[in-house]
């Protein structure tokens, strides 16, 4: 009798077994359905989205291209919020256009599989030649990544920052040639405005027409403009600007062309500089030009707040000005 019990229980063992495999497969069977179901459903999204783009413009035809799907397929998700929430229906087209073309979605592929950049979050500042975008990279910490536009000309009107420049030589006119020289040029500059120890965004990343770089402000915005905000200390934050342009000329050897209250932040209550895409070398030609003219705009804001000063006093410190205590702080090797 044990040995009959035994064999029923083996055999009831055996048919819960058969019992729970089948619902497994059934499970399984139902699951893959639906995967490919929603599979489905979002190569139909895609495949609209990518003919309203194409009937709007056929600029956007390469991504019908199998491989080019596939790569926006496989970071949609991670730039969406830069524009919005859903489906390809977050498309804003006239950010998509100017800023989204293949180059720059392939240069955003690049910097996410090598993990300088995970999301893509919403944009923080716009102008004439980029867009800066609130992001993240693999660790969760907040960068903010610069895109510049190549789908205008507006760099052809600044060839006059990147001829005479010995670092950028053989320089090529081709619009797209123009953006990358950009890129790079403004990455470097950073690189040694950084190493000097100076208050400029650190330098994180670059591929092509995307530069990804410290990030300057709160979770839900980025810092203002010098202009934008009221300062107490005007003449320690004028104090602070004169030994910025000091140092850019004494040591790093470089002017930065466009200082201004537009180009400047205001970021834990201290000035930022930014935007030093268009910095020169001092051999350039017109180096000693941009010089006066960073440091009459710079005079300018301080006799509107209060400070008294003139062009001749500041050029004096900025040329002559004691840097001894003023060393390298970081080794960051230029690219």
């Amino acid at each position: 009798m044990a040995k009959k019990r035994d064999w029923e229980d083996e055999l009831a063992s055996n048919k819960r077994q058969r019992k729970r495999h089948r619902q497994n497969r059934q499970n399984k069977s139902k699951s893959t359905t639906e995967k490919d179901q929603d599979d489905a459903f979002a190569r139909n999204e895609q495949d609209h989205f990518l003919s309203n783009l194409e009937a709007k413009s056929g600029a956007f035809s390469w991504m019908k291209e199998n491989r080019y799907k596939r790569m926006f397929r496989d970071i949609e998700s991670k730039i969406q919020g830069a524009l919005g929430t859903g489906t390809y229906d977050w498309v804003d087209r006239r950010v998509f256009d100017q800023v989204f073309d293949r180059m720059t979605l392939m240069s955003l592929y690049k910097l996410m599989k090598g993990g300088t950049i995970d999301t893509l979050d919403f944009p923080i500042a716009r102008g004439k030649e980029a867009h800066v975008f609130h992001a993240t990279d693999i660790d969760g910490k907040v960068v903010a990544v610069k895109i510049f536009h190549t789908s205008n000309a507006v760099f052809k009107n600044l060839i006059q920052y990147i001829e005479g420049d010995r670092r950028f030589g053989g320089l090529r006119r081709r619009h797209r040639d123009l953006v990358d020289i950009w890129v790079r040029k403004e990455h470097r500059n950073l690189s040694r405005l950084w190493r000097w120890g100076l208050n400029v965004p650190r330098p994180l990343g670059i591929h092509k027409n995307v530069l990804v770089m410290e990030y300057l402000g709160t979770p839900e915005s980025a810092s203002p403009k010098l202009r934008e905000v009221e300062i107490e200390n005007t003449e320690e934050v004028y104090n602070d600007l004169l030994e910025f342009l000091a140092i850019c000329w004494q040591k790093a050897e470089l002017v930065h062309g466009d200082f201004s209250p537009y180009n400047i932040l205001w970021h834990e209550q201290k000035a930022v500089v930014i935007d030093v895409g268009q910095a020169v070398i001092q051999t350039h030609p017109k180096a000693q030009e941009f010089l006066v003219r960073d440091v009459t705009r710079l005079v300018e804001w301080g006799n509107k707040n209060g400070i008294q000063t003139t062009l001749a006093e500041a050029m004096y410190e900025v040329l002559n000005m004691n840097l001894d205590h003023v060393e390298q702080m970081h080794s960051f090797e230029e690219e």
